[in-house]
């Protein structure tokens, strides 16, 4: 029998907290576990239309494939002449941000032995078109700000529901400099 069957699991708000425990065991006695790579891959296909995949990463030292590959479309609304094939790449930013706050926000509750019975949140962000246009130097391209408004059923207050939220990796990707390395291969 396992290790780990022979534990008695503790589930917090729907997340493993014995199985959490253990992989916080394992990656600090072998921190090279615990470095990742997701990746994506975007075909274009016209207008502002792409579709991207997402299949397999790596973690823990290895290879890890995904039973199904994730397949999305991206495109504009007709207002920024798209033809509305799916959420644009400003939405589907939010749409990684809401969900990290969110998990983040859980899985540390758990490990805190916080109980969380409802998390719902609404995201909303401003860019101007001046930026993107090139029309404004002073304008930045992407989103001058982000907005979150979190609902939490929790026995957690805000101070520490803050504190929670403050892990997550794409929020920390949103707010500090993230180096981007473009390689172009010309056809």
């Amino acid at each position: 029998m396992s290790k780990q069957t022979t534990l008695e699991q503790k589930i917090i708000n729907g997340v493993n907290v014995s199985q959490l425990e253990e992989t916080v065991d394992v990656v600090t006695q072998k921190p090279e576990l615990a470095q990742f790579k997701f990746r994506a891959n975007n075909q274009w296909q016209d207008g502002g239309h792409n579709k991207v995949k997402v299949d397999g990463y790596y973690g823990t030292c290895q290879e890890i494939p995904r039973d199904k590959a994730f397949e999305f479309d991206a495109d504009e609304p007709p207002a920024l002449l798209g033809n509305d094939k799916g959420a644009n790449p400003a939405e589907y930013l939010l749409t990684a941000l809401s969900s990290c706050m969110t998990t983040s926000l859980v899985y540390h509750a758990a490990a805190q032995g916080i109980n969380v019975e409802a998390v719902e949140s609404d995201y909303e962000g401003d860019i101007n078109l001046h930026g993107f246009l090139n029309l404004d130097p002073e304008i930045r391209k992407g989103y001058e700000e982000i907005r979150v408004k979190f609902k939490v059923k929790s026995d957690a207050d805000k101070e520490k529901l803050n504190e929670l939220v403050q892990n997550s990796p794409i929020m920390d990707v949103v707010r500090n400099p993230t180096p981007v390395k473009v390689e172009f291969v010309t056809q």
